[in-house]
């Protein structure tokens, strides 16, 4: 199938999914949906793309051209669209871009704590099961790695463990799934049970001995404070999400309705978009106006969206415009059941992009919607849930914690007076 496999088209909603099989060194092939006879078999290629998708919709791409490191997106013309970009988002998009640079800020929550005593460590609930046989390890980590378990979320922990006679192996996190996760049928083993994991890497010595009593760490030792640095790629990933956010606000505010606009994005990097299995991208805008209705503020349409996505079955998820169709495979079923049954809870791992500061109750419905950064555009002082009149997720107690980034002023390209709102208006 490799060979048949590099015709397909590639498509932002694709209809094939595909898994790599290294014991028969092929690839199998499913539908995520039913298929029409005479529809297009597409699939997923990835963010570095060599063409612009239009809307969001299935695009056949263009041949393939010589890699500038941008996947050929340098070669799209300036049209009205990208006028202005920044100097600064030219060239190779692994370079990392400094933060005086960047086109908007990113507030630090709280300074990075060096849990230096076994009190201190924050921590989450994980599954891990006993390997009775030591010569299974390297057969279930490998598993892990083919089951898309293995993922950037437990990148900061070692997935094995070994204590006294006993090896133990480091499986997924309870917030992924709920449910003990389904374990290889062909080996032995005893029923997953959960543990109490570091939350964060190991910033000192001090701190590394402390995490290793609950579960070996990553030593991982940076300045206090910082922040991740941030590659050309993602901020143009940023930038290119901001503009449809912006675009999208200036078409709900012709049709009457607030200008208020959240967006969620296909992740960047390819370890998010395996563990979330998010292929489609998902926008919504507020309704109170036309609705009537005063909760239908844009965070929530959107979180509403993406939940209700999430709970439909294989056949639901894009129902067919014709009467007749190919009814989707048992192995698209299995795939497309196996990547929603508690993989993902509604935001977790992706990140929100929105024309205006969240308001206190959109704010916390994100963060009980585990999103992991929220990028907004226009500050809202009154009424801002993300550090205009409070910052939800730097309240204590609170159970989660998300990024939280606005576009500076001064480099606002996308301001707009459409954008433009009372300030008492909670968005």
């Amino acid at each position: 199938m490799a060979l048949s496999g590099s015709l397909f088209n590639h498509s932002q909603t694709p209809n094939v999914t595909y898994t790599l099989e290294p014991e028969t060194e092929s690839i199998r092939y499913a539908t995520t949906r039913p298929i029409e006879e005479g529809d297009e078999l597409c699939i997923f290629y990835g963010h570095k793309l060599w063409f612009q998708p239009a809307d969001l919709e299935p695009e056949v791409c263009a041949p393939e051209k010589e890699d500038d490191g941008w996947g050929g997106l340098s070669a799209i013309e300036n049209d009205e669209e990208i006028e202005g970009l920044p100097e600064f988002l030219e060239g190779h998009p692994d370079e990392i871009i400094p933060d005086e640079q960047l086109p908007f800020v990113r507030m630090k929550l709280q300074d990075d704590e060096a849990e230096n005593d076994v009190d201190s460590v924050r921590t989450e609930l994980a599954w891990v099961v006993d390997i009775p046989e030591p010569r299974h390890t390297n057969i279930l980590l490998k598993w892990l790695k083919e089951s898309g378990h293995d993922t950037s979320h437990l990148a900061h922990l070692k997935r094995i463990r070994k204590f006294d006679d006993t090896t133990t192996l480091l499986l997924t996190t309870v917030e992924l799934f709920p449910t003990p996760p389904t374990l290889p049928p062909d080996i032995e083993l005893s029923k997953p049970y959960t543990i109490e994991v570091p939350q964060n890497p190991a910033l000192t010595m001090e701190s590394l001995r402390a995490k290793a009593t609950f579960w070996p760490t990553i030593y991982a030792p940076r300045k206090k404070g910082e922040l991740e640095p941030l590659s050309r790629g993602q901020v143009r990933w940023a930038w290119d999400a901001m503009r449809t956010v912006v675009q999208e606000a200036k078409t709900v505010e012709e049709k009457g309705e607030l200008p208020i606009v959240a967006y969620v994005p296909i992740p960047y990097d390819e370890d998010t978009k395996a563990s979330t299995q998010l292929l489609t991208a998902f926008i919504a805008h507020d309704t109170r106006r036309s609705s009537t209705h005063p909760l239908r503020h844009a965070s929530l349409n959107l979180v509403r969206k993406l939940a209700e996505y999430r709970a439909l079955p294989a056949s639901a998820a894009s129902p067919p415009t014709k009467s007749t169709s190919v009814p989707a495979s048992a192995d698209s079923r299995a795939i497309d059941s196996a990547s929603r049954n508690g993989s993902h809870y509604l935001l977790t791992a992706l990140t929100l992009f929105i024309s205006h500061e969240p308001c206190i109750m959109c704010s916390m419905a994100l963060l009980h919607s585990r999103v992991k950064d929220v990028y907004y555009l226009k500050s809202m002082k009154k009424t801002g849930g993300c550090g205009g009149s409070a910052c939800v997720p730097k309240l204590n107690g609170v159970n989660h914690r998300f990024g939280i980034t606005h576009w500076r002023e001064d480099s606002a390209k996308f301001d707009d007076p459409v954008l433009d709102l009372d300030e008492v208006i909670d968005a």
